[in-house]
């Protein structure tokens, strides 16, 4: 589950990083209840920045929106994404994989007025307003009005390489996680991969912000990242208009329009966290020497899928999956109605335990596990939606985190009185000794 965080515009590079964090945030609810959903809400996260990086700005939408997709080699060097744990204060955490150390030389060095230029350029009519147009950077951000209402525009240029997380920002999110009205994927003549999307900044209140987005990976692996708003900004501002003013099939010709291929060709090569240029260095994935913090272990997905839906009661039929790493969910029904169970598998969760269990219905077992027992009303904007989660933690730090929902979805309403699941059979899944056998990547 994704969680809003909401960070300040301190200057260009905060600015970027806020815009691509938001739809792994903005597609999610402002989250107040952080340590009762916080592995869940990480796992979740991974999920939708892959998968959709929707956040309001350049979108992510997570993520999303959003650290989000965009962390790492993908942000403006500079600004890193948060390696913090989600259920824990926002403070580094040695179980996660460190982010890329960016060097302040390798700042991209595109004039902005250039990229408004290329926007312009590649729309129709209508008056722009701009920010920054006498700096540099990768992205622009303006205001559109063709007489119809005023539009927020975002532009952002990336080099992503060839590998997975380019190729995740073209592949539309699952409309479990997050609610939209229409997405296409599509691959083009010479190789590059285009998705467009019709969203929301806030799906969980879909009366407001529409957020439609287009972005175009290249057969090299540069990113052009488009979004759209029918308001004059991303948030805070009233819908100004009834559509963004730009259709599908102009963000497309946008996107794909020639003069984006010299801007971005004028992004600089990132450094890894080893200093080597573009990618991981040779130690990444293995444990760091004497003085290093522990890496993250990621347990594979397909087996935390698998595993869940082997705890499963009988008699219940799996009507939606999916997933990725640590994080896995099933939409099951009993025949009486849909029910959303979405688990979270997170080793070296050891110094954030004392947050995470410190409060509320918390027991500990002979064995030493803690466990940690919630039900709350749902919070992603579905009408009578229920949210019950079972927290358990080992006394080495092995956390699995379960939760069960009255609804299909988080956004939609309920189709239940309670979960399918009771607080005994979530129990039973999130204690079962499965988890500690998992497989990892």
């Amino acid at each position: 589950m994704p969680q809003n965080e909401g960070p300040q515009h301190e200057g260009f590079e905060d600015e970027l990083g806020a815009m691509l964090r938001r739809t792994g945030d903005g597609f999610a609810a402002d989250d107040r209840r952080e340590l009762v959903e916080g592995g869940l809400r990480r796992g979740k996260r991974r999920l939708v920045r892959r998968r959709l990086a929707m956040t309001g700005g350049v979108l992510a939408l997570a993520a999303i929106g959003i650290g989000g997709a965009y962390g790492g080699s993908l942000l403006s060097p500079g600004a890193s994404s948060s390696t913090s744990s989600v259920a824990a204060p926002p403070t580094p955490r040695a179980s996660v994989d460190p982010t890329p150390t960016w060097k302040w030389e390798l700042r991209p060095v595109i004039p902005v007025k250039d990229i408004a230029a290329a926007l312009k350029n590649n729309t129709p009519a209508g008056t722009w307003q701009f920010d920054n147009l006498d700096g540099t950077g990768q992205s622009v951000a303006g205001v559109f009005d063709d007489g119809n209402g005023k539009a927020a525009v975002t532009v952002g240029l990336f080099r992503t390489g060839t590998g997975e997380a380019g190729e995740d920002q073209v592949a539309c999110p699952d409309k479990v996680a997050v609610p939209y009205d229409d997405c296409t994927e599509e691959r083009l003549t010479g190789g590059s991969r285009l998705m467009i999307l019709q969203g929301y900044e806030y799906p969980d209140k879909r009366e407001e912000t529409k957020a439609w987005r287009a972005v175009l990976l290249t057969r090299d692996g540069f990113l052009i990242d488009v979004s759209e708003y029918n308001a004059a900004a991303e948030k805070g501002a009233p819908v100004s208009r009834e559509n963004p003013p730009f259709t599908p099939a102009q963000l497309k010709a946008l996107v794909t329009a020639p003069d984006w291929g010299p801007l971005a060709g004028q992004l600089p090569e990132n450094l890894d966290v080893s200093g080597g240029e573009g990618g991981q260095g040779s130690g990444a994935g293995q444990g760091g020497g004497a003085d290093e913090p522990p890496r993250h272990v990621e347990p594979d997905g397909a087996a935390v899928q698998s595993t869940l839906r082997s705890l499963l009661p009988k008699g219940l039929k799996v009507a939606d999956k999916g997933g990725e790493g640590e994080y896995a969910y099933v939409v099951v029904d009993d025949g009486k109605g849909k029910s959303l169970v979405q688990i979270n598998v997170q080793p070296n969760m050891s110094n954030v335990a004392g947050d995470l269990f410190g409060s509320g219905d918390v027991t500990t077992l002979p064995d030493g596990r803690r466990v940690k027992l919630t039900q709350e009303p749902g919070e992603k904007g579905g009408e009578g939606v229920v949210w019950w989660t079972v927290d358990t933690i080992t006394p080495e730090g092995f956390r699995v985190v379960v939760s069960a929902f009255n609804a299909g979805t988080q956004h939609e309403a309920a189709t239940r009185a309670e979960p399918t699941l009771t607080m005994e059979q979530l129990k039973s899944i999130a204690l079962s000794p499965k988890w500690q056998k998992l497989t990892t990547k």
